[in-house]
């Protein structure tokens, strides 16, 4: 399978993996053969990018960081836990909820589980949800990202649980937020961006009294927004005085905001996100967080298709994880384009001269997504 932008998806290619709502209903079956309208229709759905069978990647897989069943039952808890809060704007801090924090320590060990099965395993891209529920999935992803920070940064389990509530629901505030203000495709006006500001202080106050929620994932909540140069909100604590949740939430937080599609702006490739991350390091972002999380990225996750520094054309099949920036390739087309009759594989690892020089999302056509 390969992973292709929307932008360069034709009628007549084959889902190579099924595209699930966030209720957990089949979207396209994995098999299915895409036409005009389909790919039309995803992109109205906000998908950027999907996978496609191409018979010279058979037995190409791309790993999963925890199992599709548990990302499809989080995404409903996560879900289920936000409408409580959707529907109850302004409630009494008497009012409580002890159902969703056990639901969401249920989720969480469930993920924990998953993830230290597989320590070694590096970071792909999730997958992939339309835009009317960029936040269940964004949540989703965070909590995950954080997760595996968290586990390499060295913290223990009981640890770890409070740093995946405190990520899973670190948007929670954005419950009391106008819906028109939170899928505003252009630019927020001062009132409009001081509104989405509030969130942390809202999700503070939503959590902080909640049974089976910690006091300090309500603080992940409060904080994530912080750096450490002072430069953030709503307090604009610098340093030590952000906890080290905080400052790990920030990372993946940004990360993922970066690498996923939005209404105004296409989402950036994994290695541009870790570049970007980097331009922040020691005023923004902490810079052994940021080191440990720069080597559990998969700058070039498998299935995407790049162009060599040779010109020829490949797709990436797996991951060196000693040297994430040299990937093992499949070399479909010569330098000058022409299909292969033969494919190989070539590992960059042990050809030093030759570099990944641009990647197939970078050839997007710019008038398919909006900017």
């Amino acid at each position: 399978m390969r992973m292709l932008p929307l932008s360069l998806c034709r009628p007549g290619m084959k889902l190579a993996k099924t595209i699930f709502s966030d209720d957990g209903m089949v979207l396209l079956a994995q098999g299915k053969e895409l036409s005009a309208s389909f790919i039309k229709r995803l992109g109205d759905l906000g998908f950027g990018v999907v996978y496609i069978e191409d018979p010279r990647l058979e037995g190409v897989e791309v790993p999963e960081l925890i199992t599709e069943e548990t990302q499809r039952k989080a995404i409903a808890a996560i879900r289920t836990a936000f409408k409580e809060f959707t529907e109850q704007p302004g409630r009494r801090s008497s009012v409580t909820y002890p159902y969703v924090g056990r639901s969401m320590r249920q989720m969480m060990s469930t993920i924990m589980d998953e993830l230290s099965r597989n320590r070694d395993g590096m970071i792909m891209l999730m997958n992939m949800h339309s835009l009317d529920h960029y936040l269940y999935s964004h949540s989703l992803n965070v909590c995950v990202y954080s997760t595996i920070l968290g586990m390499a940064y060295g913290l223990e389990n009981d640890q770890l649980m409070t740093l995946g509530l405190g990520a899973m629901l670190h948007d929670i505030g954005k419950t009391q937020i106008p819906i028109e203000v939170l899928v505003k495709p252009g630019k927020l006006s001062d009132e409009e961006f001081r509104q989405i500001k509030r969130h942390t202080e809202l999700g503070f106050q939503l959590l902080k009294d909640e049974p089976n929620i910690p006091l300090l994932a309500a603080h992940c909540a409060f904080q994530h927004h912080e750096r450490l140069n002072g430069t953030g909100y709503p307090r604009g604590l610098k340093s030590d005085e952000i906890h080290e949740y905080a400052k790990l939430i920030a990372i993946a937080d940004s990360y993922d905001a970066m690498t996923s599609h939005r209404v105004y702006r296409n989402a950036m490739m994994p290695h541009e996100a870790v570049e970007a991350l980097y331009a922040g390091s020691g005023t923004l972002y902490d810079t052994k967080m940021l080191g440990l999380f720069r080597d559990k990225v998969a700058i070039y996750p498998i299935g995407v298709g790049v162009r060599l520094s040779t010109g020829h054309s490949a797709v990436v099949v797996d991951i060196n994880s000693a040297y994430a920036q040299r990937p093992i390739v499949r070399v479909l087309t010569d330098e000058h384009g022409t299909d292969l009759r033969e494919p190989y594989d070539m590992d960059l690892s042990k050809h030093l001269s030759v570099m990944v020089a641009e990647i197939e999302f970078e050839r997007r056509e710019s008038n398919t997504m909006p900017a």
